[in-house]
């Protein structure tokens, strides 16, 4: 798909000293076929299905919400305030789930009979391989096999997918009926049910679920079983499955999701590309038969999609359900998890069931260990009166609340200190940071750098041969990477080599492997097309996320009253620190790349250093005072209150006009120093308007310095996303900055 970069305030010497080449405006949702295959990314599939639609939908129609909408209101706006309302909201949420995620499946056949049977004995264990038929005239067939412990009747059940026959063969050594069905990529007989039923949409992680439901009917035929103890469990793609089965069928007593990922636990709004993680168009694209193909409309325009996750797993309450998470997981993120956790825990609520919903955090990524089979049984049995081990973690990353708890603080906007409102722009700046803690100088060295098996867990090698990667320790005891090119080019007139630029990637909150892309569809190394470019980069994770999840945890227990974005600049000074220790790197010629909230950090840190020579910002900023609820953006809420990088800012929600300070200061600090602003003109977190407006304010200073040229807003015919044309016109960008 082409990405066209339109060169849209170039600030220069005429009127106020801004020239309007072309409107920065948002692109609004195509109307036509050749429309969408023009706005994303090229998926054959969905090109196939999206020619043979009768209609396309007018999303212009949907009203955007950008925060995680609210499980207890239904769609004319009514509140849910008690248990007693809850199904009729349920029913709704289902509906709109098969319309837009999962596709229509059809009723319980009412007719599940065993085709045939062969049953052997395994030491104290009876094996049972089944072949169910059902449907109509039984032309549907799933294959079972059950696993029936030696012990007295009834007993619970683990049900799960084929490839985890070995979760059950654990689950079966507790006391437990195992039974595995063939609804998984190594053995799939839900496939074949779309020509059973050709009226029904489903996608296949809904038709593998719904197989689950038959084994459940069969299930319930046995003596053995205990029917109010049928337990459904899945890993990664069958953790999506399980949740949608759940959802569904309220005969499963509890469920649990072992790294359901994007698709699953993880809403789609906090899990997308602007966090490099897995998001709607990688899904769509690379499954296009996981989820319905109606669901990549919503490419880049999440805020639309009138459901999200977090109400899938609200459809089980107040059922047992427990969401598992590994910490450095490519497929998921723990901030996300956690809200979605958070919102579904309010209708758990309702029934006053808060504690059926769990939260489990296991280290490192995607696989599951012996261990982790134990801890979810575990939790089975606590849920089913069978043992008293809770097996959940708490939350890792800190909530609104629990920085105004920590701290104390209640900022009054109508009254602030002296700090906020000082003439000083640094004292106020300094002010909604945050207090940071005496931070003593240091020198980099290889003592505390990363370790190796962090290296390879967190997918940051192999190095290419025409690339030098330097560990390093760095700050306040933090790890850093270092890359420069083996071959530096040699200095004018002279044979030895030149000293390099040095950029500084702040990375976007990608919370499981920090400044390494985790589930991206771009290359996951572009900071070495810097590198080859001639420059060094310089790598690390900011806090709370890759190597540092768990510093987020009790930061603001720990810092009060600093904030998570002053940490991030402090790492980020620290880094130019690091840098100007090396001899080869150029002092005068330090830049700073950023993206998403990785530009909102760059900005900080640029107007607060003088050291810093330049910005490059992908996406990522709207001016603070006008970014209030009514835009459709989620307002500043999102920086305080969804995540919390800068709490104080959490008091200006409804007040903002009462800011001490917005974009147009940060970008006057730093002229006449340059700045580009590469703009997605589809960001529904940025309001194109008040960005413009920023920009021309910000242009006087330009203009009054005599740089009137070195502030740009370049706006990009895209999502937002770091795209391999962006990461392209990013290295055009610092080449030009960086030339002589």
């Amino acid at each position: 798909m082409p990405i066209h970069l339109r060169l849209v305030l170039l600030l220069g010497v005429l009127g106020l000293g801004v020239a309007t080449v072309r409107p920065l405006s948002a692109l609004p949702p195509p109307r036509t076929v050749e429309g969408w295959l023009q706005q994303l990314p090229p998926s054959p599939a969905w090109e196939t299905w999206l020619r043979a639609q009768p209609a396309l939908p007018d999303l212009t129609a949907l009203p955007g919400q950008a925060w995680l909408p609210d499980p207890l209101r239904r769609s004319d706006g009514t509140p849910v305030r008690t248990a007693a309302e809850w199904p009729a909201r349920r029913a709704e949420l289902l509906q709109l789930f098969q319309h837009y995620v999962t596709g229509t499946m059809p009723p319980a056949p009412g007719n599940v009979r065993v085709q045939s049977r062969e049953t052997r004995r395994e030491g104290a264990v009876t094996s049972e391989l089944l072949v169910l038929a059902f449907g109509p005239d039984h032309r549907a067939r799933l294959r079972v096999e059950l696993l029936i412990p030696d012990a007295p009747g009834p007993r619970p059940v683990f049900l799960t997918q084929e490839n985890h026959r070995a979760w059950a063969v654990v689950a079966v050594s507790r006391g437990y009926i195992g039974c595995i069905y063939a609804g998984a990529d190594s053995q799939d007989d839900a496939a074949a049910f779309a020509q059973v039923w050709p009226e029904h949409d489903w996608s296949l992680l809904t038709r593998r679920a719904w197989a689950g439901s038959r084994c459940v009917d069969y299930l319930l035929t046995r003596p053995e079983v205990d029917p109010g103890r049928i337990a459904l469990t899945g890993h990664s793609r069958n953790a999506k499955q399980a949740l949608i089965g759940a959802a569904f069928d309220d005969r499963i007593a509890a469920v649990i999701s072992s790294s359901a990922g994007a698709g699953g636990s993880i809403t789609y709004r906090l899990s997308s590309e602007t966090q490099l993680q897995e998001s709607i168009e990688i899904l769509t694209r690379r499954y296009p038969d996981w989820l319905h193909p109606r669901l990549r409309f919503f490419v880049g325009r999440e805020h639309l999609l009138p459901v999200d996750q977090h109400e899938l797993v609200a459809c089980i309450a107040p059922r047992a359900c427990l969401l598992s998470i590994a910490q450095n997981d490519s497929v998921e993120n723990v901030w996300g998890l956690e809200h979605a956790w958070r919102e579904a825990r309010r209708v758990y609520e309702l029934f006053a069931q808060g504690g059926a919903l769990g939260l489990r955090h296991r280290p490192f990524s995607h696989a599951t260990r012996a261990g982790d089979i134990e801890a979810y049984v575990d939790w089975l049995d606590s849920k089913f009166g069978r043992g008293a081990i809770e097996a959940t973690t708490p939350p890792v990353y800190p909530a609104y609340a629990d920085w105004q708890r920590a701290s104390g603080e209640v900022v009054e906007p109508a009254r602030l200190p002296p700090a906020a409102v000082a003439p000083d722009l640094h004292a106020r700046i300094g002010w909604m940071l945050g207090e940071a803690p005496p931070l003593a100088p240091t020198r980099p060295d290889a003592y505390g750098r990363e370790p190796e098996f962090w290296t390879e867990m967190l997918h940051r090698g192999p190095v290419p041969k025409d690339v030098e990667k330097i560990s390093l320790n760095f700050g306040h005891y933090l790890t850093g990477d270092l890359y420069r090119p083996v071959s530096a080019p040699a200095a004018a007139g002279t044979a030895a080599p030149a000293r390099l630029p040095a950029v500084i990637w702040m990375h976007p909150h990608s919370v499981p492997f920090g400044y390494i892309p985790a589930y991206s569809a771009i290359d996951r190394r572009f900071y070495q097309d810097w590198v080859r470019a001639g420059f060094a980069a310089f790598c690390f994770d900011q806090i709370g996320t890759g190597s540092r999840i768990e510093e987020a945890r009790h930061f603001y227990d720990r810092h009060p009253h600093w904030s998570l974005l002053g940490r991030t600049v402090a790492d980020t000074r620290a880094a130019v620190d690091a840098l100007l220790a090396h001899p080869f790197i150029d002092p005068e010629r330090i830049y700073l790349v950023g993206f998403a909230t990785g530009s909102m950090a760059a900005l900080h840190a640029a107007a607060l250093d003088p050291r810093i020579a330049g910005v490059v910002a992908v996406a990522g900023i709207t001016p603070l005072r006008t970014d209030t609820v009514n835009q459709g953006t989620g307002g500043i809420a999102r920086w305080a209150q969804w995540l919390p990088l800068v709490p104080r800012l959490g008091a200006f929600v409804g007040q903002e006009a009462r800011i001490p300070y917005d974009y147009e200061d940060l970008l006057g600090l730093i002229a006449p120093r340059p700045v580009v602003l590469l703009q997605p003109a589809i960001d529904y977190q940025s309001d194109a308007t008040e960005l413009a407006r920023c920009f021309t304010t910000a242009g006087r200073t330009y203009t009054r310095l005599g740089q009137p040229g070195a502030l740009q807003l370049v706006a990009v015919d895209d999502y937002v996303r770091y795209s391999r044309r962006i990461a392209d016109e990013v290295v055009r960008q610092l080449q030009r900055l960086a030339a002589p």
